[in-house]
């Protein structure tokens, strides 16, 4: 007995020496990420099929610049039809290199706490569920490519960060406040999927919408968004234009392209033209299961390349109605129902000008439209889309989509000229008109007059009706 006891005991000091025994590329400081897991692809949430997407921007939204003060909104937000909330980085900003007096949102300090000035995590916690309660989605804004320079991993786990040459932490980019992470490092990935986690335990979240999310692995993605459903079935969008990242990962991605298109229409360098040859290319590489997000307005736009007025001009209106009807999930940003005229300060406060919401029925009208038309639903839940041949095909843009009984037409003056258009191979009978601007049909049959940047969306009508 004592014999076999002594040899039990020394296979099991070998077999704990073992254990401790690591070699280089895999210690605990240059920890190694485990292959990619495979994630089956799924379909997007069935409550996303007609959604919208509203961006908010806390710190700006009100003068206090806090979630409770922002929380006297949902009602208005509610009752102009927003689906999803996605907030802009809540989470504290760091100190060392912050630029301007309050630094950038995305300078994230720590991940499982709340910005002081915004309010505490109780203040949060109340404003999902108030935004439940009324029938309304929370995602979160996530950087998970980058801290700031004072967060904790600095001291505690240096490994988590990227290095040059002579082993210095260093910034993604030119972006001199933040350091970037390195997802060669297995022990950040769990970390940070962790943290992912926490959201959704702690807070209810319902998804993220994910900072620069290409510059982070694909695989790690899949990873966290299999580990996630198993807590709950999240809605993720990713601040990019690679279709992979649609496979499995993301729900929804970035028309980034189209938005430019947008902005270079307005500008007479593109055409509707431009416009067809986009949809051509990101419905062949787009997955079945992804959504595009359009937008006329974000914070980086607003921000760093101008307002809406400044970028598109009279063209507003007549984009929005392309980014509700080309079949991605539209996007508002805080601000657009009340046409801010100004860009908002990135580092400073500077509060939105609530003082009317001159653009609330225009959307609220759209977002109805999304809602219970299933032609115009998103992704391909929605109706083919078959573009209506005019004669004036370089100015105008024509298209329907059906989709079952649900039959609209669209009609769009991407121009600043008047325009008399003839349909060729159609015609308007038993389309009645939901939402126009700058609109009229003639005395002539199939002949409209379409006025600078006019627009108008028809639904299609039984005889009976």
């Amino acid at each position: 007995m004592m014999k076999k006891s002594i040899l039990s005991l020394v296979a099991l000091v070998f077999l704990l020496a073992s254990c401790n025994t690591q070699s280089p590329n895999n210690s605990t400081t240059e920890a190694k990420a485990t292959d990619a897991v495979k994630v089956e692809p799924r379909m997007p949430p069935d409550w996303s099929k007609n959604a919208n997407i509203y961006e908010v921007n806390v710190r700006q939204y009100t003068p206090e610049g806090t979630f409770s003060a922002f929380a006297k909104e949902l009602p208005r937000l509610k009752e102009m039809g927003v689906d999803i909330l996605w907030f802009m980085p809540i989470h504290p900003i760091g100190l060392k290199n912050r630029k301007g007096t309050l630094g950038s949102y995305y300078s994230v300090q720590d991940y499982v706490a709340v910005n002081p000035e915004y309010g505490s995590f109780e203040d949060f916690k109340k404003v999902v569920d108030e935004a439940h309660a009324l029938g309304m989605y929370v995602i979160l804004d996530w950087v998970a490519n980058h801290t700031s320079w004072d967060h904790a991993w600095m001291e505690s786990h240096p490994d988590y960060y990227e290095k040059n040459e002579k082993g210095e932490i260093v910034s993604p980019f030119d972006w001199t406040d933040v350091a970037a992470l390195n997802f060669n490092n297995e022990n950040l990935r769990v970390e940070m999927i962790n943290a992912l986690k926490f959201w959704i335990t702690e807070a209810n979240v319902d998804g993220y919408r994910c900072d620069v999310a290409s510059e982070v692995p694909t695989d790690f993605w899949e990873r966290a968004r299999m580990e996630l459903d198993q807590v709950k079935p999240v809605f993720m969008l990713a601040e990019s234009e690679d279709p992979a990242l649609l496979n499995s990962a993301f729900d929804m991605n970035y028309g980034w392209e189209f938005h430019h298109i947008m902005n270079k229409v307005a500008k007479k360098e593109k055409t509707p033209k431009d416009v067809l040859e986009y949809l051509d290319r990101e419905k062949a590489k787009t997955p079945q299961r992804g959504y595009m997000m359009y937008f006329i307005d974000n914070h980086d736009e607003n921000s760093w390349n101008g307002t809406i007025a400044e970028r598109l001009g009279d063209a507003d209106e007549a984009m929005a109605v392309l980014t509700f009807t080309l079949g991605g999930m539209p996007m508002i940003y805080s601000g657009q129902e009340a046409a801010n005229a100004k860009r908002l300060l990135f580092f400073e406060k500077d509060p939105i000008n609530w003082s009317g919401y001159p653009k609330k029925d225009f959307y609220k009208t759209l977002i109805d439209l999304k809602h219970r038309m299933p032609a115009l639903w998103n992704g391909k839940n929605g109706g083919e889309m078959t573009v209506l041949p005019t004669n004036q095909d370089d100015k105008v843009l024509c298209f329907k989509k059906i989709n079952g009984e649900s039959d609209v037409m669209v009609l769009v003056n991407l121009s600043d000229q008047i325009y008399q258009a003839n349909f060729t191979q159609h015609d308007l009978v038993n389309y009645k008109p939901l939402i126009s601007k700058a609109f009229q049909p003639t005395m002539e049959v199939n002949s409209f007059t379409m006025y600078p940047w006019g627009y108008i969306i028809l639904e299609k009508v039984s005889m009976n009706q």
